[in-house]
């Protein structure tokens, strides 16, 4: 990239802003464009910063700024280009702006910091009731109040079937759209993001067991001397990671307790590793007794799940060496690290940090096991 804009070079970097359609920004802010930092994160909001030069006669001075381009919930949507393949990184609001100004000329700065989509989910509270339907079904008509922003569901029902009966519980929500969302998915093992994309302007809300099937991304390769395209990667392993959920229901006619046999968590996590880590610690699960036996072997299984990863590894990258925009919440493989650690990874996080002549990526991944089940990765 050398010293040309971001958005130019064999990176290019398109920016959209506006209301709820988002338009291509000017020339002039894609030029005065510094820096932007975009962190995705398995299980959380994806967070965004973008600073701009402030110079005192351009436009984002003169006109944008007081006009309100930049304002708090103007929506802003990234897509970058590598190698001409386009990847949307980003479609978020932004929630705050602050200007740094200098007596240095050039060094008047404009900073946009904001969250994605999932922000318009969380903006007010509500009570509402949803007699007999099932987990699945509630998230899919909370996300149907969203389709006009441009974002599709993509809903997996639940593992454990629970569908309520309205004569003996009615489900309610209390908070918001997004913690309601976020409870149901912890429930039950699940997750919940926005996955911004395919292109600008739409992307999908999704609910479901983290994706540990399916095509991996391209590989990457370290301590491999030219063909390596990391530029560092650590792993751990935790042992004390790992728990044993213990779950306890009652019957309410006998005031029997049964003790719930421990659930088989490869549906919600896939094995990626040959050898599985062991659990260390047993955890009791309170408040269990009082639920059917559906939801509290929902429970367990979602605990044994999310406890499941005690392999962790982190690292950085140069996009441009490595050749291809390494995505959260999908699965890559590794190799070089050795036998214990190659083989195939959830990308649990991913920040992207891009400047004039520079687009680097850091990332976090995880897995449940050791060793890799396959002797080849993805090239």
């Amino acid at each position: 990239m050398g010293d040309e804009p971001i958005g130019a070079g064999p990176v290019h970097l398109t920016l959209h802003l506006g209301g709820r359609l988002a338009r291509p920004a000017p020339a002039e802010v894609m030029d005065a464009l510094l820096s932007a930092q975009i962190t995705s994160t398995a299980g959380e909001r994806s967070g965004f910063q973008l600073a701009f030069d402030l110079t005192k006669k351009g436009l984002i001075s003169r006109r944008l700024l007081p006009e309100g381009y930049f304002d708090p919930k103007t929506r802003v949507v990234v897509a970058v280009s590598v190698k001409g393949t386009a990847t949307v990184i980003l479609d978020g609001l932004i929630v705050r702006q602050e200007v740094g100004a200098s007596n240095r000329p050039g060094q008047t700065t404009l900073t946009v910091t904001g969250e994605d989509l999932t922000l318009l989910m969380d903006l007010e509270e509500r009570a509402d009731r949803y007699p007999n339907l099932a987990p699945s079904q509630r998230v899919e008509r909370i996300l149907a109040k969203y389709a006009g922003y441009g974002i599709d569901a993509r809903v997996i029902r639940e593992q454990v079937a629970q569908q309520p009966e309205e004569r003996l519980r009615v489900d309610c929500q209390t908070g918001t759209d997004l913690q309601y969302l976020n409870d149901l998915a912890r429930a039950n093992g699940y997750t919940f993001y926005l996955d911004p994309g395919p292109v600008p302007g739409r992307s999908t809300a999704f609910w479901g067991p983290e994706q540990r099937l399916g095509q991996r991304q391209h590989a990457l390769n370290v301590n491999m001397d030219g063909n390596s395209t990391v530029d560092q990667l650590t792993f751990a392993y935790d042992g004390t990671a790992r728990e044993e959920p213990q779950a306890r229901v009652q019957d309410p006619r006998t005031r029997d307790v049964q003790l719930l046999a421990q659930p088989d968590i490869s549906p919600l996590r896939p094995p990626l590793g040959r050898r599985a880590t062991p659990a260390l610690k047993r955890r009791t699960l309170s408040g269990t007794a009082k639920k059917d036996v559906a939801q509290a072997r929902a429970e367990a299984l979602a605990r044994a799940a999310t406890s499941a990863d005690a392999i962790s590894g982190s690292g950085s990258l140069d996009v441009a060496r490595h050749g291809y925009v390494l995505r959260a919440r999908e699965l890559v493989g590794v190799r070089g690290s050795g036998v214990t650690y190659d083989g195939d990874y959830y990308v649990k996080s991913v920040t992207h940090n891009l400047r004039p002549g520079s687009y680097q990526q850091n990332f976090t991944l995880s897995r449940e096991g050791l060793i890799a089940r396959s002797t080849t990765v993805r090239p």
